[in-house]
């Protein structure tokens, strides 16, 4: 799922808050934390989809599964 998102906004989203070297298991890291969480995300979103008889995710389902990931901690 990672591989989904390339390295440059990683590293950049990194360098943001200063200037500082990023390595590239840093950025690798990043990557994988970053799709993880999405990856869960979706999973949840689209289930509330499916649990309200929808085929398609709206951006409702994305906030309630980001509430619902965030507070449970699942990651």
């Amino acid at each position: 799922m990672a591989e989904e998102f390339t390295l440059t906004p990683m590293r950049r989203l990194l360098k943001r808050f200063g200037d500082i070297r990023v390595s590239e298991e840093a950025v690798e890291e990043m990557r994988n934390i970053i799709g993880d969480f999405s990856l869960k995300i979706a999973e949840f979103a689209v289930e509330n989809a499916r649990n309200e008889k929808r085929n398609t995710v709206i951006g409702q389902d994305l906030k309630n599964a980001y509430v619902e990931v965030t507070q449970l901690r699942i990651v």
